[in-house]
């Protein structure tokens, strides 16, 4: 991961003074007391991911794109859909570092807030992914307890590398941690085995992951990054593809030696930042070689970086100057056109292709971008993009306090007791993209390059079993003149015009605008503003078709975004029922916690949530006795644990 990491506790909004070291690819800077993370608001001292810079939107473009044009659906036999999908397909990546700010500080104590996140999405896709690794995860160690007894800690005494970036320490409390989360929300989780030391690998978190997890671990990433080894310090500057394939031999010799990991056929590759291309490593015999132990291939890209702001390297850029380069087609397109030939390649020899972490810009993003309703639309379009071109899945990264383009931020430590969750745009185009998909897992995606291809106004179409389901439709364009609200007049050849679609809008007034969108009516808030449960009431529209002409108009906003369901059944499948949610109903410094029975941990693998059935080690299979998710209080002072979480269900 190319971006900045937390060291220590970061910045708060403006009250505290704890220095801030951040580290980025090449260097290393600490910020003092009320320093700043940004260069972007030279009046702003807070952390980065509060932020209040607000950008300009580009103008409309001259001309103008189209305001009326026709799409035109096949049916049966239709050609260019891609690979089946599931709707699972957009999932998180978060940095190992910040695991315990984000998904709870312990086994015993998860995050509210993340477990109503996910549950959201699980409910829409069935199941959630998440990784947990990143620049972290090639260092770190397992080990049987902590010098302070926290689950995750930095080895100070080791720091070793050119950022002097110090190796993090965690023991199993994270894994018992994840498999709590997994029993609510199903989340299925990848990790990595640590990859800095290929001479006597560390294949702990491995066998416990397999102990713990069960079926809920799907993946082990060798390697974060390689092509960027021998540019940061880690292996001989004349380190290449073949000798990360040679590597990749040795763990799996070690993991196959392991009786303590009994399915050493997990492992994800080759992970690569874009230095070398993924051909650099299918020559070398890899996906050949390793055919029988590797679950997926895998990259990571992002469209570009705001490293000279953080750190001074690279090229100087402002979010405001890139802000129109996020606002159309091209963007998607530009990313994924490198991995066409992979995910061919991918599909020859029966293997999944993940972006395994991307997100707006490396080195954190960029300040009134990152969070705006534009990065909103462009994750949405970038994410179908990457389900069209075949693509298996893309993780969205998670940072600390000091990156713009976080989906969800929790509050930092020291911030007072009313502060809560901060949802970022990219979380609302996980939720869009998870319902435009659904939950059948026979999703197939087609890039309709409507209006004449316009770049401003994109749309795709989702089948299932060569029938039309559902219209995704973008308007990059900011006009409240209304002048570039467009209308699309959707037809289905070969079969026969509904009497009515019902369509879903994600909205906000401006592409610049930060936090408060609206999906199909409902809301996350604002900085501080959730418990990751939506707020507001359901508004699905229904828009009468005109059966006489064959045609459905849905009307598009500028700027804004549309699914079209087709069919009942297409709505039903994207939002099946109320969504499991926990209410947060204490607040504490140490923000929302939930506590979760440990005897339900030890039989929790591969159920897949509260709503269905927990603990049982069969599907299906209901588990003896009542299940207790208890909201706690952290003990303080000599307080003792309060408070009781009631589980509900959100009213749709």
């Amino acid at each position: 991961m190319r971006l900045l990491l937390v060291h220590s506790f970061l910045l708060g909004f403006g009250l505290s003074q704890a220095a801030v070291t951040v580290y980025g690819p090449h260097v290393q800077q600490t910020f003092g007391p009320y320093g700043t993370v940004t260069a972007a608001s030279a009046s702003y001292t807070g952390a980065a991911v509060y932020n209040p810079t607000t950008l300009t939107p580009p103008p409309v473009p001259n001309p103008p794109p189209p305001t009326q044009f026709n799409i035109a659906l096949e049916s049966g036999n239709v050609q260019g859909l891609s690979i089946t999908q599931r709707g699972s397909f957009f999932g998180f990546s978060i940095e190992f570092s910040v695991v315990t700010q984000v998904l709870g500080r312990n086994s015993s104590f998860l995050q509210v807030p993340f477990l109503n996140l996910m549950a959201n999405i699980r409910e829409r896709a069935g199941s959630v992914h998440v990784r947990v690794g990143g620049n972290t995860q090639d260092s770190a160690t397992l080990v049987e307890s902590t010098p302070d007894g926290a689950a995750l800690e930095k080895d100070k005494t080791n720091e070793s590398n050119p950022t002097a970036t110090p190796p993090t320490i965690f023991t199993a409390e994270i894994i018992k941690m994840m498999a709590g989360i997994s029993a609510l929300t199903n989340v299925r989780w990848y990790m990595g085995v640590p990859f800095n030391d290929t001479t006597n690998f560390r294949l702990q978190i491995a066998e416990v992951g397999e102990a713990i997890l069960g079926d809920y671990l799907v993946g082990l990433q060798a390697g974060n990054e390689p092509d960027l080894y021998s540019r940061h310090g880690h292996r001989p500057e004349s380190y290449g593809p073949n000798d990360y394939t040679t590597e990749f031999g040795l763990l799996i010799d070690a993991m196959e030696k392991d009786s303590n990991i009994p399915n050493p056929n997990l492992l994800i590759g080759p992970n690569l930042a874009g230095v070398w291309t993924p051909e650099d490593v299918w020559n070398t015999g890899f996906v050949n070689d390793y055919s029988q132990q590797l679950s997926a291939l895998a990259v990571e890209r992002y469209p570009t970086d705001n490293c000279y702001a953080q750190f001074g390297v690279g090229t100087p850029r402002t979010g405001q100057e890139m802000f129109a380069d996020y606002l159309t087609h091209t963007s998607g397109q530009h990313i994924v056109s490198s991995f066409l030939n992979s995910s061919n390649y991918a599909q020859t020899v029966g293997k999944p292709l993940l972006m395994f972490e991307t997100n707006t810009a490396s080195c954190g993003g960029f300040p009134g971008l990152s969070d705006s309703y534009g990065a909103a639309l462009w994750g949405i379009d970038y994410g179908l993009q990457m389900a069209f071109s075949n693509f298996s899945g893309a993780l969205f990264h998670v940072g600390g306090q000091s990156v713009f383009y976080n989906p969800f931020t929790p509050p930092v430590t020291n911030q007072s007791t009313f502060h809560q969750w901060t949802i970022g745009p990219i979380y609302y185009s996980a939720l869009v993209v998870a319902e435009a998909l659904g939950a059948s897992n026979l999703s197939q995606v087609l890039d309709l390059n409507p209006n004449g291809g316009n770049e401003f106004t994109p749309g795709y179409a989702i089948y299932e079993n060569g029938q039309p389901m559902r219209v995704a439709l973008v308007n990059y364009v900011t006009d409240p003149s209304g002048a570039s609200d467009y209308t699309a007049s959707i037809s289905i050849a070969g079969g026969s015009t509904p009497a009515q679609v019902k369509v879903k809008y994600l909205s906000a007034t401006s592409t610049a605008q930060k936090y408060n969108f609206t999906w199909a009516g409902q809301t996350f808030g604002d900085v501080f503003g959730s418990d990751g449960r939506p707020m507001g009431n359901v508004d699905i529209q229904t828009v009468p078709c005109d059966q006489t002409a064959g045609v459905c108009r849905v009307k598009v906003p500028a700027p804004g975004f549309a699914l079209v369901f087709l069919t009942d059944q297409a709505l039903s499948e994207s939002d099946e029922g109320p969504t499991m949610t926990f209410p947060t109903t204490a607040y504490t410094k140490f923000e929302n916690t939930a506590t979760i029975d440990q005897a339900v941990l030890a039989t929790s693998n591969g159920n897949r949530g509260l709503s269905d059935s927990l603990a049982g080690t069969s599907k299906g299979r209901q588990m003896s006795g009542a299940f207790r998710l208890r909201h706690a209080l952290p003990a303080s002072l000599g307080a003792f644990l309060v408070g009781v979480l009631a589980v509900g269900r959100l009213v749709r």
